[in-house]
């Protein structure tokens, strides 16, 4: 008995499909979040609230363009910096953060 073999264009055509399950199950969405972290970034400024992936929450008191640190109020005694990086969400201006 010969075992069949399937024609180069099925192969290229499986290809093709698993090709476009990668793309759109895994790169376009990563790539959305990145947009959407980028985007979130430049729009980090003084004064502003946020939420760090530790579960800080915080108001950013000194921030620089050309560095990667942001300091961050938790309340009006306690000050940490971190890595811009860290920060995962901008809070509303309502939301309120402990004494600050």
């Amino acid at each position: 008995m010969e075992a069949q073999q399937g024609s180069p264009m099925s192969m290229l055509f499986i290809f093709v499909i698993f090709g476009l399950i990668f793309y759109f199950m895994i790169y376009r969405p990563q790539a959305k979040r990145n947009k959407a972290h980028k985007q979130l970034m430049s729009e980090l400024a003084k004064g502003t609230k946020v939420l760090t992936s530790g579960g800080l929450m915080g108001k950013i008191t000194k921030i620089s363009p050309d560095s990667d640190d942001v300091v961050i109020a938790l309340n009006s005694k306690t000050e940490v910096s971190i890595q811009r990086n860290f920060i995962v969400s901008v809070l509303p201006k309502d939301q309120p953060i402990s004494d600050l």
